[in-house]
């Protein structure tokens, strides 16, 4: 798996994500470009802002029980699948302001570097490891970037 912590990886990353327009059609899904952007974000909103609730116990509990290794673990997501409801994005967003936030997001983490998510507490699972946190980050923003053929 690519590298989020990695500037040649994250290069990769930020030019799939260049190839993006606001036209790029979906090859599955009901995602438009912008809501895919303003969800990719989610990801990274929960890693760095206090803007979305924090499961109670018996929730973090069943999500570090039911949700964590398809999240944290190596195996790519299968097309379709599932989105928890905090990372629905049902409005129209700002194609080129998401994208902002997106590429900022990414070179945050660049930027911080493996070491500071060496066991960083995360929103829904707890502690993860540095492999851990790049899985999730990276495994999602492949998916999706492959959702939209780029």
């Amino acid at each position: 798996m690519k590298s989020v912590f990695l500037e040649n990886d994250v290069q990769e990353v930020l030019a799939r994500i260049n190839k993006l327009s606001p036209d790029s059609k979906a090859v599955w899904g009901k995602m438009n470009p912008a809501q895919m952007l303003a969800h990719c974000n989610v990801t990274y909103e929960m890693a760095y802002e206090d803007k979305h609730k924090k499961p109670n116990f018996f929730v973090k509990f069943m999500l570090k029980l039911a949700v964590k290794k398809a999240v944290v673990g190596p195996k790519p997501y299968p097309k379709n699948s599932p989105t928890a409801p905090q990372f629905k994005v049902p409005a129209q967003k700002d194609f080129e302001a998401e994208k902002k936030r997106l590429i900022d997001y990414i070179n945050k983490t660049k930027d911080l570097g493996a070491a500071h998510f060496e066991g960083k507490e995360s929103h829904s699972f707890g502690p993860l490891n540095k492999d851990e946190w790049n899985a999730m980050f990276y495994k999602h923003l492949d998916h999706h970037l492959t959702q939209f053929g780029v």
